[in-house]
């Protein structure tokens, strides 16, 4: 992980572009829109971004028929796009206004409980991503980070806990 002790940078998400990216992919119907286009699983499992500000990110999973196990919880792949969502948001977000390479590279994950009702990703990880990417543009080398979303029952019981290794490349 390739990380400077200098104070981070402003967040990308401080431009206009990244504030019309929230904005856009705040708006339901847009997001849906999008996720039809570009994410079809995530549409059909019913994730929904319900926070993003320049900070962190939450996007929901519901325990419903197409995101379920044969053990009476939600299937660990229907976990792990919510926990990428809510660091990938994050990522996209940071990327406005600028040609930025964005890549999965490593993925870990922790589970506590068995996931049933409506389970919650946060991933509060905005302010190293935007670090890592604005160093990215600065030198034209890749960057990564180690993004952590953890999985929070309406009890607010911890389920599972993401870490995603997220790339990222400014191209020139």
């Amino acid at each position: 992980m390739s990380q400077s002790a200098a104070t981070p940078a402003p967040y990308a998400a401080d431009t206009p572009a990244a504030a019309a990216f929230r904005r856009t992919i705040s708006n339901p119907v847009k997001l849906r829109l999008f996720m039809l286009r570009s994410l079809p699983m995530a549409y059909l499992a019913g994730l929904r971004l319900r926070e993003i500000t320049p900070g962190r990110a939450t996007v929901t999973v519901p325990f419903k028929y197409l995101t379920k196990n044969p053990f009476r919880s939600i299937y660990f792949a229907c976990l792990s796009m919510a926990a990428e969502m809510a660091s990938g948001v994050l990522s996209m977000m940071n990327t406005q206004g600028g040609r930025v390479s964005m890549l999965v590279v490593g993925l870990e994950a922790e589970f506590t409980k068995k996931a049933v009702g409506l389970i919650s990703f946060t991933s509060e990880d905005g302010g190293r991503i935007a670090q890592a990417i604005a160093e990215s543009r600065a030198t034209g080398e890749g960057r990564t980070v180690v993004c952590t979303s953890t999985g929070l029952d309406e009890a607010g019981d911890t389920v599972a806990i993401f870490r995603i290794t997220w790339s990222y490349r400014a191209k020139q």
